[in-house]
Protein backbone atom coordinates (compact mmCIF):
# COMPACT_ATOMS: atom_id res chain seq x y z
CA UNK A 1 0.00 0.00 0.00
CA UNK A 2 1.07 3.37 -0.86
CA UNK A 3 1.91 6.06 2.05
CA UNK A 4 -0.09 9.21 1.23
CA UNK A 5 0.54 11.33 4.66
CA UNK A 6 -3.35 10.87 5.40
CA UNK A 7 -4.74 9.01 7.76
CA UNK A 8 -6.49 5.58 7.09
CA UNK A 9 -6.53 6.42 3.16
CA UNK A 10 -6.34 3.80 0.53
CA UNK A 11 -7.65 3.94 -2.92
CA UNK A 12 -11.61 3.56 -3.05
CA UNK A 13 -11.27 0.71 -5.26
CA UNK A 14 -9.37 -1.42 -2.99
CA UNK A 15 -11.89 0.02 0.15
CA UNK A 16 -14.53 -2.81 0.46
CA UNK A 17 -16.37 -1.20 3.31
CA UNK A 18 -17.42 1.74 0.54
CA UNK A 19 -19.36 -1.17 -1.25
CA UNK A 20 -22.87 -2.43 -0.20
CA UNK A 21 -25.03 -5.16 -1.20
CA UNK A 22 -28.24 -3.87 -2.60
CA UNK A 23 -31.13 -5.77 -2.54
CA UNK A 24 -34.53 -4.92 -4.91
CA UNK A 25 -36.03 -2.93 -2.40
CA UNK A 26 -33.00 -0.60 -2.03
CA UNK A 27 -32.80 -0.28 -5.51
CA UNK A 28 -35.94 1.05 -5.95
CA UNK A 29 -36.29 3.16 -2.96
CA UNK A 30 -32.53 4.98 -4.43
CA UNK A 31 -34.65 5.32 -7.73
CA UNK A 32 -37.29 6.95 -6.92
CA UNK A 33 -35.03 9.44 -4.66
CA UNK A 34 -32.76 10.51 -7.23
CA UNK A 35 -36.03 10.32 -9.61
CA UNK A 36 -37.61 13.69 -7.03
CA UNK A 37 -33.78 14.75 -6.73
CA UNK A 38 -34.08 15.53 -10.02
CA UNK A 39 -37.64 16.65 -10.40
CA UNK A 40 -38.96 13.59 -12.57
CA UNK A 41 -41.53 12.64 -9.13
CA UNK A 42 -43.38 16.28 -8.01
CA UNK A 43 -45.65 17.50 -6.45
CA UNK A 44 -48.45 20.08 -7.70
CA UNK A 45 -51.23 21.54 -5.74
CA UNK A 46 -52.90 22.61 -9.10
CA UNK A 47 -55.24 20.16 -11.13
CA UNK A 48 -53.99 17.21 -12.74
CA UNK A 49 -54.38 17.57 -16.97
CA UNK A 50 -52.67 15.82 -18.61
CA UNK A 51 -52.45 16.86 -22.83
CA UNK A 52 -51.53 13.75 -24.67
CA UNK A 53 -50.06 15.23 -27.97
CA UNK A 54 -49.36 12.40 -30.90
CA UNK A 55 -48.13 13.09 -33.95
CA UNK A 56 -50.06 10.96 -36.72
CA UNK A 57 -47.51 8.87 -39.06
CA UNK A 58 -45.91 10.54 -42.08
CA UNK A 59 -47.32 9.79 -44.83
CA UNK A 60 -46.15 10.82 -48.38
CA UNK A 61 -49.06 10.75 -51.05
CA UNK A 62 -47.49 10.35 -54.66
CA UNK A 63 -49.43 11.65 -57.31
CA UNK A 64 -48.54 10.86 -60.89
CA UNK A 65 -49.55 13.04 -63.43
CA UNK A 66 -49.25 11.65 -66.76
CA UNK A 67 -47.82 14.26 -69.72
CA UNK A 68 -50.70 15.94 -71.66
CA UNK A 69 -48.25 16.95 -75.15
CA UNK A 70 -49.56 19.31 -78.50
CA UNK A 71 -47.22 19.42 -81.09
CA UNK A 72 -46.18 21.49 -83.46
CA UNK A 73 -45.13 19.90 -86.79
CA UNK A 74 -44.55 23.70 -88.60
CA UNK A 75 -41.69 23.86 -85.81
CA UNK A 76 -41.55 20.18 -84.55
CA UNK A 77 -41.94 21.80 -80.58
CA UNK A 78 -44.22 20.06 -78.37
CA UNK A 79 -45.77 21.26 -75.71
CA UNK A 80 -46.55 19.70 -72.16
CA UNK A 81 -49.62 21.14 -70.67
CA UNK A 82 -48.54 19.63 -67.30
CA UNK A 83 -45.52 21.18 -67.10
CA UNK A 84 -46.06 24.01 -69.01
CA UNK A 85 -43.01 23.71 -70.81
CA UNK A 86 -41.85 23.42 -74.38
CA UNK A 87 -39.94 20.45 -75.67
CA UNK A 88 -37.39 20.04 -79.05
CA UNK A 89 -34.51 19.00 -80.30
CA UNK A 90 -31.59 21.77 -80.39
CA UNK A 91 -28.20 20.62 -81.08
CA UNK A 92 -28.69 16.69 -81.49
CA UNK A 93 -29.72 16.80 -77.89
CA UNK A 94 -33.51 17.68 -76.17
CA UNK A 95 -34.20 20.91 -74.27
CA UNK A 96 -37.28 21.83 -72.13
CA UNK A 97 -37.95 25.48 -71.77
CA UNK A 98 -40.80 27.39 -70.46
CA UNK A 99 -40.95 29.38 -74.32
CA UNK A 100 -39.74 27.92 -77.37
CA UNK A 101 -36.81 29.00 -79.21
CA UNK A 102 -36.80 30.82 -82.12
CA UNK A 103 -40.50 31.74 -82.39
CA UNK A 104 -42.73 33.76 -80.26
CA UNK A 105 -45.86 31.68 -78.29
CA UNK A 106 -48.14 33.79 -79.87
CA UNK A 107 -46.66 32.63 -83.48
CA UNK A 108 -46.29 28.76 -82.22
CA UNK A 109 -50.10 28.81 -80.81
CA UNK A 110 -51.72 30.08 -84.44
CA UNK A 111 -49.76 27.52 -86.24
CA UNK A 112 -51.59 24.16 -86.91
CA UNK A 113 -51.22 21.99 -83.97
CA UNK A 114 -52.26 18.27 -82.95
CA UNK A 115 -53.21 16.65 -80.21
CA UNK A 116 -50.75 13.36 -79.46
CA UNK A 117 -51.64 10.19 -77.83
CA UNK A 118 -48.74 9.50 -76.16
CA UNK A 119 -47.48 10.51 -72.38
CA UNK A 120 -43.78 9.48 -72.66
CA UNK A 121 -40.79 11.22 -73.66
CA UNK A 122 -41.82 12.92 -77.32
CA UNK A 123 -37.97 12.05 -78.24
CA UNK A 124 -39.51 8.61 -78.13
CA UNK A 125 -42.07 9.09 -80.78
CA UNK A 126 -40.16 12.15 -82.54
CA UNK A 127 -39.83 10.96 -85.81
CA UNK A 128 -43.03 8.96 -86.54
CA UNK A 129 -44.29 12.37 -85.50
CA UNK A 130 -42.57 13.64 -88.76
CA UNK A 131 -43.47 11.16 -90.49
CA UNK A 132 -47.46 11.68 -90.19
CA UNK A 133 -46.91 15.64 -89.58
CA UNK A 134 -44.64 17.11 -92.01
CA UNK A 135 -43.67 20.64 -91.63
CA UNK A 136 -46.04 21.21 -94.25
CA UNK A 137 -48.59 19.76 -92.56
CA UNK A 138 -52.29 21.53 -92.14
CA UNK A 139 -55.11 20.81 -90.08
CA UNK A 140 -57.79 19.37 -92.70
CA UNK A 141 -60.73 22.24 -93.41
CA UNK A 142 -63.84 21.27 -91.63
CA UNK A 143 -66.19 22.17 -94.04
CA UNK A 144 -64.01 20.70 -96.92
CA UNK A 145 -66.37 17.69 -98.49
CA UNK A 146 -69.25 18.49 -96.46
CA UNK A 147 -70.76 20.52 -98.91
CA UNK A 148 -74.53 20.03 -99.51
CA UNK A 149 -74.59 19.11 -103.34
CA UNK A 150 -77.86 17.13 -103.18
CA UNK A 151 -80.61 18.36 -105.41
CA UNK A 152 -83.88 18.95 -103.38
CA UNK A 153 -85.44 15.64 -103.72
CA UNK A 154 -89.11 17.43 -102.80
CA UNK A 155 -91.93 18.23 -104.91
CA UNK A 156 -92.21 21.75 -105.52
CA UNK A 157 -95.93 22.34 -103.85
CA UNK A 158 -95.55 25.99 -103.99
CA UNK A 159 -97.21 27.96 -106.50
CA UNK A 160 -95.10 30.64 -109.06
CA UNK A 161 -96.04 33.15 -106.51
CA UNK A 162 -94.28 31.14 -103.93
CA UNK A 163 -97.73 30.31 -102.21
CA UNK A 164 -98.75 26.27 -101.39
CA UNK A 165 -101.72 24.62 -103.82
CA UNK A 166 -104.80 24.01 -102.06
Amino acid sequence: MVYTGLWDYSHPMNNKKLFFKAGKIQFILCTAFIGMLTGVIGYSDEPNHVAIFVQPPSVQATVVVQDDYVYYPGYEVYYSRTRHQYLYPEGGAWVSRPAPQGVSVDVLMASPSVAVDFHDSPASHHAEMVKKYPRNWRQPDPDRGQTDNRKDDRKDDRKDDGRPHN
